[in-house]
């Protein structure tokens, strides 16, 4: 049987939603309509075929436990829609580093006394094919840390946060001299802030309206909100999510894109307000308001279960370096910026092998 071996970086509500989808899709049949999948069968994989075979965390509540049964430890707290069996999976305490701000320092429970594994070795040893980077934002040393660490042990990476990788050359020269493909940078929700501002971007911008300003504002009550009220925190973040929208724009614009507050009792529950203001024929004024309400973390884990599978098809073809087609479709700061649509084709013409990368 084929098999695309995971190990996983952070085990938080993220990680939760991406093994709850593992299971709750593994008995979907070929051809089957998945909301949130390009596909049951994303080239020869299905979803059963992850395996999820290493997990790295700092929270005394977390390492030790079994995967299966780590994902529903607090502080998670995302949706719960599928019942995860033990993995037979430990996970194992990393680096601290720069994964804890000064927010959340009341919130994750470390015990300093536990010290953190050999990640390279772990890796290796559990046969990991590649490595899901699910650290908080702002983790920038631990994120070149852990990829230093899945290049040392012959992994290859999807990075899910906006420290960015995939889209820095340097980076990708390394994961090329390695021979080992890398996709990200930041995960872009199945239907999200980013591609909905995208879409409407691009829906002025093809009708022929001009956008003069526009922001994105987003809350939320997870620990993910709580850290990014570190401000300097957030540089990459914004920075991810404001080129994604003016990518789609061939003019600057002014732009105001990020997260903006922390509200407890929402939990996983992500709210974004997004605004545009611009003129259409005879300078006719036009403005758009919307809401978004979505639980967070599931709507990002169809976009992972693709783009682990996609990583693994390069792994089998022996691609190396960064890989801009499923980069583009699924994350906001990829190595090449592209419309929807364009990065869509791209990923069905990289399965049938009819593009490279």
């Amino acid at each position: 049987m084929k098999e695309v071996r995971v190990a996983i970086v952070g085990v938080g509500n993220c990680s939760s939603a991406l093994i709850q989808g593992t299971q709750y899709y593994k008995d979907a049949k070929k051809g089957e309509f998945i909301p949130g999948l390009l596909h049951a069968d994303f080239g020869e994989y299905h979803v059963r075929d992850i395996k999820f075979v290493a997990a790295f965390d700092i929270d005394s509540r977390k390492v030790g436990k079994d995967l299966g049964e780590a994902i529903f430890s607090q502080p998670n707290n995302t949706r719960v829609f599928a019942k995860v069996p033990k993995l037979g999976v430990e996970v194992k305490k990393g680096p601290q580093m720069d994964g804890v701000g000064k927010f959340v320092e009341d919130v994750i429970k470390v015990d300093n006394n536990d010290k953190p594994v050999d990640v390279a070795k772990v890796l290796k040893d559990s046969g990991a094919d590649l490595v899901v980077n699910y650290l908080p934002v702002g983790s920038d040393k631990a994120t070149q840390w852990y990829v230093q660490q899945a290049l040392d042990a012959g992994c290859a990476l999807v990075n899910c946060i906006p420290s960015f990788i995939a889209s820095v050359p340097a980076w990708q020269k390394k994961f090329e001299a390695a021979k080992l493909p890398v996709a990200g940078d930041d995960i872009m929700s199945q239907i999200g802030a980013t591609v909905l501002h995208k879409t409407l971007a691009k829906l002025l911008v093809d009708r022929g309206a001009l956008i003069e300003e526009s922001y994105q504002l987003n809350i939320g009550g997870d620990t993910d909100f709580l850290n990014m009220v570190q401000e300097e925190r957030l540089l990459s973040k914004r920075e991810s999510k404001t080129s994604a929208v003016q990518a789609l724009v061939p003019y600057p614009v002014p732009l105001k894109i990020g997260p903006s507050d922390y509200i407890e009792f929402l939990k996983n529950t992500k709210i974004c307000y997004i605004w545009v203001r611009g003129r259409y024929f005879g300078d006719t004024p036009v403005k758009i308001d919307v809401k978004l309400e979505v639980t967070d973390s599931p709507n990002s884990a169809g976009m992972v279960i693709d783009a682990v599978r996609a990583v693994k098809i390069a792994l089998d073809r022996k691609i190396s370096g960064p890989l801009t087609s499923i980069s583009a479709y699924t994350f906001k700061h990829p190595p090449q910026q592209t419309p929807y649509e364009v990065a869509k084709q791209w990923v069905e013409e990289f399965i049938e092998g009819k593009r490279e990368r």
